[in-house]
């Protein structure tokens, strides 16, 4: 079953690149009490995820913090390797993005948000979309219908919905 505006976003660990090499960061330890932005690719690097979606948060940053988000948090069903690599190819790191790898697509799979397209090479993937959560609770949920586009998902889109 698909996530909802309403739900409560599951308690799962992610993967980030810190410091010392890779480390678990609870997902909910980063939105307990707190307005965070998150924004779903199916790969990193992939043309739209890398052209399209990451730039258009990056580019809206300055105006989600404007409006009380606390943080803007990419995820991927990548490594935390890859999504360190993406976050300084992108810029997305020094524009203060998190970006976080969902490596065995745990919290991708648990709301609802997996897809598969073997012929691309995408297995276990996420769905595009962008959604804004309160205090763990999903406010606002944007998903795009195919893989390839970044209309209502992108950061300007999600900005204009909150």
């Amino acid at each position: 079953m698909t996530i909802a505006v309403g739900d409560h976003l599951p308690e799962v660990t992610l993967t980030r690149f810190g410091d010392k090499g890779p480390e678990p960061v609870a997902l909910a330890d980063k939105l307990k009490g707190r307005k965070v932005a998150i924004f779903a690719v199916p790969g990193a690097f992939t043309p739209t995820c890398h052209s399209a979606h990451v730039p258009s948060f990056i580019r809206t940053k300055d105006q989600f913090m404007a409006k009380g988000v606390d943080e803007i948090i990419c995820i991927s069903v990548n490594d935390p390797f890859v999504m360190k690599a993406w976050g300084e190819a992108t810029g997305a790191t020094a524009a203060g993005l998190t970006m976080l790898a969902d490596a065995e697509s745990a919290f991708t799979t648990a709301i609802g948000m997996a897809f598969t397209a073997p012929p691309v090479g995408l297995i276990a993937r996420s769905r595009r979309y962008a959604l804004l959560a309160e205090d763990g609770v999903v406010k606002v949920l944007q998903i795009e219908e195919s893989p390839g586009t970044c209309e209502i998902s992108g950061g300007e889109a999600l900005l204009a919905s909150i």
